[in-house]
């Protein structure tokens, strides 16, 4: 349980409802008046109506048969290759790479992020004077403990769209190659990842939360970002060193993007099938001949419910294991 103010949350239950949404993004909070201040209850969302994707439960069977709400936690290891249902635990899979191989705090590392998003939101940590801690639990956090991030991908700290952040801000030198599809990106664009911070509004307010941001520049490297939807501009110039992947399976369709007001959304990225198998013998094709796979120390494939629609998890995922086969045991 969680204690706030009441004059850091609106009267109205709409208005509250969505500030809340913004705030924890990943988990629901209900709010009650309790001793003159909000008490906030987190929970992941196991209700049927909030998931626009009729399909989910239906294949979630070849899950071990789970519930929806507990789709945020599920996962399962196979090789160098972790696959999940929330992107959240990519960070923690390369936190345990991290926790093996003890690279350098400025080791040049290359991260492959095939995703419709740039996930590079501001996590809700912040840095308590002796590093940064949970500000939903109160427990450190350290990107090269796994168990610390373990813990906060568990309470919402760290969530789908933020979890790049914390491992860029640790490696400064990473150079971020994201693969995209339109309408979301549409040509080439250089950025250099900038250090920065956001002040928080709920939990601590006043205090700084890490965050990154993206200046324009020209150009691959250590401390780039680079957004393509080409698949050479994607693989160029790659230096030596560790690589790790990526892939949020909405890169291959997003038909959901997370909104129960999809129908209505125009254009949107969502091919059939078919389309889809294709780009992914297209990109692990690339990965192989750019000589690029061997060099994978650690791989997260996602198939974010709500965004990759359900219908296509298995065979996708027959597809991708074949391109990326020596990943796997």
């Amino acid at each position: 349980m969680l204690r706030v103010a009441l004059d850091l949350l609106p009267v109205d239950a709409r208005s509250r409802h969505g500030c809340l949404r913004d705030y924890f993004c990943d988990k629901d909070a209900i709010a009650t008046i309790v001793d003159d201040k909000w008490q906030l209850e987190l929970a992941w969302n196991g209700g049927v109506e909030r998931h626009v994707d009729r399909r989910i439960e239906r294949e979630l069977l070849a899950w071990g048969g789970i519930g929806l709400a507990e789709m945020a936690t599920a996962k399962h290891r196979s090789g160098r290759v972790l696959t999940a249902l929330y992107d959240t635990w990519t960070l923690w899979s390369w936190c345990q790479w991290v926790a093996r191989e003890n690279p350098a705090g400025d080791e040049r590392i290359t991260v492959l992020h095939l995703d419709d998003h740039r996930d590079l939101a501001s996590p809700r940590l912040v840095n308590s004077g002796e590093g940064l801690c949970d500000l939903i639990t109160g427990l450190p956090f350290d990107v090269r403990d796994p168990v610390t991030v373990h813990a906060a991908c568990e309470s919402g700290a760290v969530g789908m769209g933020s979890f790049l952040t914390p491992f860029l801000l640790a490696f400064p030198n990473c150079d971020v190659r994201q693969l995209g599809q339109p309408p979301k990106i549409k040509e080439t664009r250089d950025y250099l990842v900038e250090p920065a911070a956001v002040i928080d509004q709920l939990l601590a307010p006043g205090t700084e939360r890490p965050a990154v941001i993206l200046e324009p520049t020209t150009g691959v490297g250590a401390g780039h970002y680079r957004a393509t939807n080409d698949l050479t501009a994607w693989l160029e110039n790659i230096a030596p060193g560790p690589v790790l992947l990526h892939i949020d399976m909405d890169y291959f369709n997003n038909r959901y993007d997370g909104d129960c007001d999809w129908p209505d959304r125009y254009p949107r990225h969502d091919p059939p099938i078919g389309v889809v198998l294709d780009r992914i013998d297209a990109v692990t094709a690339a990965i192989r001949n750019a000589g690029i796979l061997r060099r994978v120390e650690d791989a997260v494939v996602a198939f974010s419910p709500g965004f990759f629609p359900a219908e296509m998890w298995q065979p996708a995922e027959t597809r991708l294991r074949a391109g990326l086969a020596e990943l796997y045991d």
